[in-house]
């Protein structure tokens, strides 16, 4: 999640919401790559939860941080709670239970996109491991229970973390034990958003099971490949899925405002004070009709910072955020942007991936999304399985990365970071899949391994 925005115009009319999605619009040559990635922190000894405040907590990590890096630190109520590269564009952050995020900065191509990832890991181990702090690739935390985990000082979460339980059984699970990768993608007009959305929508379960990566549970396997894709099919309906609207006639930027419009608000920002107004609908604060702050009406801040907590599997904001895969190791984060420029940022490509996807009805799309999370590759839709629409979109992203042609200094294209992908297919296993071999042998039934197997 990345800073809060500032610009606090008050709106006036629906056009103008629908002009902050346009300002999105990007010629092709312009377009770029951002990857967010989430890693669990970890005591290295006892691999307990790390707490934010203390000589070696969370808190004192991102000043290390901050000294290392010169960057400029996020504060609230006088705590560090994150870092932003003013220059650059990237940023550090906390999500809810101390997980530690970089949001990548816009780069374009995935060689710098592992460049990034590699100039980070060798910071934050820098600053971490004097304080004792260990990292896990995995999409949620495999031995800890909710009550374990400690509560990062952002009043964002307080409010959400009040409001999780009243409209599903796992939203305090989805902010406090779960880990995630995403690419961030640009589009070149509304058509084109609308085809990049409807195609990433319908192949997200194909990423969520190619990274499928947390079958634990508090040390015990969960049934589950992908618990975390699982525990957002119960967190809050009302903000989260596979929005099958977006596959109707007239889909474009109005029409995702209408649908923000009426997904549930959790806050409203002013200053450093967030105010409370969780389950009341943006609408009705853009008519000034929102109890708390009476005849008050929303800014383009208060839009930006509403948008941000709209959490499909596919997000559209000024970019397109893939939202379906587990945190993984440092080994695998580059294939995940690689596969989604590969299949998106390629005409050709697209086109054939929308040929894929195009007959799937809402009702298949939203079936294969609720079964992956347990079955993985073995997940079908009509008569296929998902292993087989895997195999296909890897093709077809491979292609798209040669036809870029984007060169390291080795003379290697982008296709060389789908090779990890390649070979979970070969293997005909996700990810998890391996894992819960490894916990059933050589592991002897426990989850302990993960932590040296698993670590950044």
């Amino acid at each position: 999640m990345a800073r809060d925005q500032i610009d606090m115009t008050p709106l006036q009319s629906r056009d103008e919401l629908v002009a902050w999605f346009e300002a999105g619009i990007k010629p092709p040559s312009e377009f770029r790559i951002g990857t967010e990635h989430e890693k669990t922190p970890f005591t290295l000894e006892g691999r307990q939860p790390v707490p934010y405040e203390g000589a070696r907590g969370i808190g004192a990590l991102l000043e290390g941080m901050k000294l290392l890096l010169g960057w400029e630190p996020i504060m609230e109520r006088g705590n560090i709670i994150g870092l932003y590269d003013v220059t650059g564009g990237g940023a550090i952050s906390l999500e809810p239970g101390g997980q530690f995020e970089l949001s990548g900065a816009p780069l374009e191509n995935v060689h710098q996109t592992q460049s990034e990832l590699m100039a980070h890991l060798a910071q934050v181990r820098e600053i971490a491991t004097p304080l004792g702090i260990g990292f896990l690739g995995l999409g949620m935390t495999p031995s800890w229970s909710r009550s374990q985990i400690p509560v990062m000082p952002k009043g964002r979460y307080k409010i959400m973390t009040n409001y999780m339980p009243k409209v599903g059984q796992y939203g305090i699970d989805m902010m406090y034990r779960t880990c995630t990768v995403q690419t961030n993608l640009d589009f070149s007009s509304e058509a084109d958003m609308v085809k990049k959305l409807r195609v990433s929508l319908a192949l997200q379960p194909v990423a969520t099971a190619l990274f499928a990566n947390s079958p634990f549970t508090e040390g015990k396997p969960n049934g589950f490949l992908s618990f975390r894709s699982e525990i957002w099919r119960d967190t809050d309906n009302a903000r989260s899925g596979m929005l099958p609207w977006v596959f109707e006639d007239g889909m474009g930027f109005e029409r995702w405002v209408d649908y923000a419009l009426d997904v549930p608000m959790y806050f409203v920002k002013r200053d450093e004070t967030y105010i409370d107004v969780a389950g009341s609908s943006f609408r009705a604060f853009f008519e000034g009709r929102n109890n708390s702050l009476p005849g008050e009406r929303p800014t383009l801040s208060d839009w930006a910072n509403h948008l941000s907590t709209i959490f499909p599997e596919v997000r559209l904001k000024r970019y397109l955020e893939m939202r379906g895969a587990d945190g993984v190791p440092w080994g695998r984060l580059p294939a995940l942007p690689a596969f989604w420029v590969g299949l998106l940022y390629d005409n050709d490509s697209l086109d054939a991936a929308w040929d894929l996807v195009s007959h799937w009805t809402a009702q298949e799309r939203q079936a294969l999304r609720d079964d992956v999370p347990r079955f993985g590759f073995k997940a079908r839709i009509k008569d296929r399985y998902l292993f087989e629409i895997a195999k296909e979109c890897l093709k077809l992203s491979y292609a798209g990365l040669r036809r870029r042609g984007r060169i390291d200094q080795l003379g290697r294209d982008e296709s060389r970071y789908l090779e990890p992908l390649e070979r979970i297919l070969e293997s005909g296993r996700t990810p998890a899949e391996e894992m819960l071999d490894k916990f059933n042998g050589p592991w002897g039934g426990s989850v302990e391994p993960v932590y040296q197997e698993y670590a950044f």
